[in-house]
């Protein structure tokens, strides 16, 4: 089967936004961009150097998505050569692995013709990852409140979010693997309840547009939070520069290791501009909600 060269961009996203533990995802203006072209066997190529280290063949985390989804519905995928360049550090919790699985997917779907609809791929994505606030969020853009059993899937969109964002990097990472081991097996029913509670004031917020509960709600989660800020320096003084910043709220990036910051909308270079003054040890990056989701298109004609 011969096909044209196609490229796929995806955007970053960050997770949970607090209480929204698993669920919650937002879209941001930062991207994982594959070139993908014939080939007579699978390579990765990155030209960022942070990513240099990964694996560039089937083991490759977009080539094993690929070739995972051509296994579910049994087909056989063409290799193909992948040019990579994304602006998503890894890592950071900025959703660098949902943005990879998003582009597997969405790779299968291209090569097979598989004419999947937006709810299938998030599926699909959703339990590859565990669980569905980056994934959905990367395919669709925008904020995303999702639920997913390992059966059902039920997405609520918000396509537009108008809030400025900061992210704060700290000096040293950690995984994924790790930042999960941090959690504990089993809470206290009064705690899982509060919890519960928070998270759906927070998302009914966020549906409404209510950025000023949503920040209230998003410094109020029992479910991770407490388990893994003693990992990020200053935290507490973090949130409390936030505050007096004027921002809307703060909480850990999706597992970490970055935080997430939401202002309002124009005012997050100011706000990034104290911080960085302040916590001089911290990466301060300005971003903002992109509402445009995963896109695929031919580059050659």
């Amino acid at each position: 089967m011969s096909w044209k060269e196609f490229s796929v961009t995806v955007p970053a996203s960050t997770a949970n936004l607090g209480p929204g533990f698993d669920s919650i995802g937002l879209a941001l203006d930062l991207h994982l961009s594959i070139c993908v072209s014939p080939a007579s066997e699978w390579t990765v190529e990155y030209s960022d150097d942070g990513y240099q280290h990964l694996t560039s063949g089937i083991d490759n985390l977009i080539v094993s998505t690929a070739l995972a989804v051509a296994e579910m519905f049994n087909r056989s995928l063409s290799p193909a050569k992948l040019r990579v360049e994304t602006d998503i550090p890894l890592g950071r919790g900025l959703g660098s692995s949902a943005a990879a699985i998003a582009g597997g997917i969405e790779i299968a779907d291209w090569l097979l013709g598989l004419d999947l609809s937006m709810t299938e791929k998030v599926k699909i994505g959703s339990a590859m990852e565990g669980h569905p606030d980056n994934v959905s969020a990367s395919f669709l853009g925008g904020l995303t409140i999702s639920y997913f059993d390992g059966n059902e899937l039920e997405v609520i969109h918000v396509p537009q979010v108008e809030i400025g964002v900061v992210i704060l990097v700290p000096p040293t990472e950690f995984l994924t693997t790790e930042s999960r081991g941090m959690l504990p097996q089993s809470l206290e029913h009064s705690v899982a309840t509060r919890g519960s509670a928070a998270g759906n004031v927070l998302s009914a917020a966020l549906v409404s547009g209510n950025w000023e509960t949503a920040g209230r709600l998003m410094e109020k989660d029992t479910l991770h939070e407490p388990y893994r800020k003693n990992k990020f320096p200053d935290f507490e003084a973090v949130r409390q520069a936030c505050m007096e910043a004027g921002a809307y709220g703060s909480t850990i990036s999706g597992a970490g290791p970055s935080l997430f910051i939401a202002t309002k909308k124009g005012d997050e270079e100011g706000v990034a501009a104290r911080l960085s003054d302040q916590f001089p040890h911290y990466k301060c990056v300005v971003l903002r909600p992109t509402s445009e989701g995963i896109q695929s298109r031919v580059t050659v004609i």
